[in-house]
């Protein structure tokens, strides 16, 4: 998930996203054209100019994995699809006040740079080496974000997992065999609702049956993919990566156990249509999780309009200076601490790796037991850490009870954001013009 080469690797590993939202500029002195319109969505629409743009951005890092492209009125259907669907999401996000502040945005972008090892003057220097113009790539970012953000309040964040499902995952799991294996997936889809007519049903049926012979026949599955699959990762060559067996639907594992890897499944049957799988690879699982955890407590001062940082950062040394003096560390947390710990004497108990964010848990892992830190800055303001002792911890059940968790929410999650995304899309008008260009 390039600017046209290595680039942009970055963006896209910050921003998970599977497919760029970065349109490259025109190069200088090339011949104006009038643009034209491909979609109208609700108020807004798609251009022809937007919609090549974004081709020549996908055919780079189709090429660049080594995949053949498809025809090119197969990839403007698919990119156009996701230019609709990208366009009302971020028209619902302004309808609803959702706005990304030029603060976080330049933050952002700043950690783009530095996780290409720049700075951000040099970053838009190597931007603008690539073609891309700097506004255009700026405001791509912030539309990136605000569909991170949508999807996060209109899905992500209405997802309950109880813990009577993760039971009975969990017994479900145990009793199938090699649940500790993980596999290496490609997957096709042709969507086949389950009320569709007989007549339907069977031309999808055969749409499947056709593309198998294809695979059979040794067409690259990357390249079926992008043609027929309505998968949302099609135009990736349908590559769904390792998954444990535990997030693989029963109806994909009961296939994909027998298989040898590099062969193709047979024609599968579910409620969203049919599905071809190829094994990619598959490998075996691990048994036990060790952990050290730390009992920490701390003391935290937030800044806010009445408390500036340089007020905060005085204040946070003020109170470092009363314990070296004497004074409880529990105490001095009571009295001072900004943070629901504070009742306890700030502690926060036996912390797991990754419970904290990245610059406490750093500036706790340099702590010896009963040393206290400096302050410590962190997106929750001003802190002081004190580490009272640490264990080697025998994790495996909770573990596999958070990793359980995280696999039925992340399940229920992507198949809520998919029909939440088909309820948005039934509610709009989209007027396609492509058809215009042949």
């Amino acid at each position: 998930m390039t600017i046209k080469n290595c680039l942009m690797a970055g963006v896209f590993l910050w921003l998970g996203a599977l497919i760029p939202h970065v349109a490259s500029a025109a190069q200088d002195g090339s011949v104006n054209k009038i643009d034209r319109i491909v979609a109208v969505v609700d108020q807004g629409v798609v251009t022809e100019k937007e919609l090549n743009d974004r081709i020549e951005i996908v055919s780079a890092q189709l090429e660049k994995q080594g995949n053949q492209l498809p025809p090119r009125n197969v990839l403007e259907k698919q990119i156009l699809e996701r230019l609709i669907n990208d366009r009302l999401q971020l028209q619902y996000a302004a309808q609803t006040g959702l706005r990304v502040d030029d603060d976080q945005l330049d933050k952002t972008i700043m950690r783009i740079a530095e996780q290409n090892k720049m700075g951000v003057p040099e970053f838009k220097e190597a931007l603008a080496a690539e073609g891309i113009v700097y506004k255009k790539f700026r405001e791509d970012i912030r539309n990136e974000i605000l569909l991170a953000r949508l999807r996060e309040r209109e899905v992500d964040n209405r997802v309950n997992v109880t813990e009577s499902e993760v039971d009975n995952f969990l017994t479900t799991q145990s009793s199938r065999q090699d649940s500790s294996d993980e596999y290496e997936i490609s997957h096709i889809l042709i969507r086949a609702p389950e009320d569709g007519s007989p007549e339907d049903l069977k031309r999808l049926r055969e749409k499947a049956e056709d593309a198998l012979k294809k695979l059979q026949a040794g067409e690259d599955f990357g390249q079926v993919s992008a043609r027929v699959s309505d998968a949302p990762n099609a135009l990736e060559g349908g590559k769904l990566g390792w998954k444990t067996a535990a997030q693989v639907p029963a109806l994909f594992l009961e296939a994909l156990k027998p298989m040898q890897v590099g062969q193709l499944s047979g024609i599968l049957r579910s409620p969203n249509g049919f599905h071809i799988l190829k094994l990619t690879d598959r490998r075996g699982g691990n048994t036990s999780t060790m952990v050290q955890q730390t009992h920490t407590r701390h003391i935290l001062i937030k800044t806010s309009e009445v408390l500036s940082e340089t007020e905060a950062k005085r204040k946070i040394d003020g109170i470092k200076q009363l314990i070296d003096n004497g004074e409880d560390f529990g105490e001095a947390a009571k009295r001072y601490s900004n943070d629901g710990s504070a009742a306890n004497g700030g502690d926060l108990g036996w912390v797991n790796p990754g419970d904290t964010v990245p610059q406490f848990e750093k500036a706790m892992n340099a702590l010896q037991p009963g040393q206290i830190s400096d302050a410590v800055r962190s997106p929750f303001g001003w802190h002081l850490i004190q580490v009272l002792e640490r264990r080697n911890q025998d994790m495996t059940r909770e573990a596999e009870r958070m990793k359980a968790r995280q696999e039925i929410r992340q399940r229920k999650a992507d198949e809520a954001y998919q029909d939440w995304v088909r309820e948005l899309r039934d509610r709009a008008y989209v007027e396609l013009r492509l058809e215009d260009k042949y």
